[in-house]
């Protein structure tokens, strides 16, 4: 059978094509255990099993919704770290072999072993809003490493022409920047609010200004998703203006889109005072507003060198006006 096997799959071996499909698989999985994770936060069902790796002291959740909730989680996070080993064997067996997929398809297993140590530190602490928000940022980091992985394995090495664009390269950039200051300061706003964490009814919220903390933070996160709106519609603009590429421009409307409705969820959500269903989607978009600006980068490409753009623009300059 093991013989039958490796003939039908040449040997283990996995093509080009074959590869991304593994790795898009594989980033859908980890984007999965964000949204299923922070379910289990807001059903107040993190501390349903009060130990880890077992619930209870036994293999299996006590017939408790908390519990169940809580213990499933569990079991699918073993699932995707068992699935991110896959991607990185899949990266060792991918023919041609590229040592640059090898090492960012590592670092999926590693960060989900990290995020499993920070799961069970989380549990330990009685989910302190600390270790929950250190749990939520090893996820968007990992999906780092997840979206250029993908993205790589779309393309062979210098395939890709590196743009002339300065401004718009470094202004998709400076997205990115801004899309991980909303995300903190979003985690921010939830330790400070009633889903901050800890046991059910006992929330132990961040409270740097005292009784007025969520508010005061509420707002400043505010702001920072606001400045975040107001710089993703500009630079659909200046794209549009510049007549870029229809890849670049669709991007760029995807997340202004979703960065839209990122901030109405918020605002409803802050208006109807905090429901946990509202919430989860706010999780939820804020992390496919994260993903989509990490991918938008990676459309807009790198920048030719200084001095092959300082060549080029030369060359422009003495082409004579009746050749262009």
């Amino acid at each position: 059978m093991f013989a039958r096997l490796r003939e039908k799959t040449n040997g283990f071996t996995v093509t080009p094509e074959q590869f991304t499909k593994i790795a898009f698989v594989g980033v859908l999985m980890l984007t999965l255990i964000v949204a299923t994770g922070s379910g289990v936060r807001l059903t107040d069902s993190g501390l349903g099993c009060p130990d880890w790796p077992r619930c209870y002291g036994k293999a299996y959740p006590p017939a408790d919704l908390n519990s169940i909730l809580e213990f499933g989680n569990r079991v699918l996070s073993g699932l995707v770290g068992l699935g991110t080993f896959l991607v990185a064997f899949a990266a060792m067996r991918r023919r041609p072999y590229r040592r640059d997929l090898a090492l960012l398809a590592w670092f999926l297993p590693l960060g989900a072993m990290i995020q499993a140590v920070l799961g069970a530190l989380s549990v330990e602490s009685e989910l302190k809003y600390e270790w929950v928000m250190a749990h939520f940022t090893g996820s968007m980091i990992i999906a780092i490493a997840g979206v250029a992985l993908i993205w790589r394995s779309m393309h062979e090495p210098g395939s890709r022409p590196r743009s002339d664009d300065k401004l718009a390269v470094w202004s998709i950039r400076g997205l990115v920047v801004f899309t991980a200051a909303a995300w903190i300061s979003g985690m921010a706003t939830t330790a400070a609010g009633p889903h901050a964490g800890g046991n059910p009814g006992e929330v132990d919220r961040w409270e740097p200004r005292g009784g007025d903390s969520l508010e005061w933070v509420v707002h400043r996160h505010g702001r920072v998703a606001d400045v975040l709106g107001i710089l993703a519609v500009g630079v659909w603009l200046l794209l549009w203006r510049r007549k870029a590429s229809r890849e670049l421009r669709l991007n760029s409307t995807i997340f202004v889109v979703l960065v839209g409705i990122q901030g109405l969820i918020g605002s409803i959500q802050w208006n109807q005072q905090l429901p946990a269903e509202l919430v989860w989607l706010h999780v939820i978009f804020g992390t496919l507003c994260w993903i989509s600006a990490l991918w938008f980068a990676c459309v807009a490409g790198r920048l030719r060198p200084a001095d092959e753009r300082e060549e080029a623009r030369s060359d422009y300059e003495r082409t004579p006006l009746s050749a262009l």
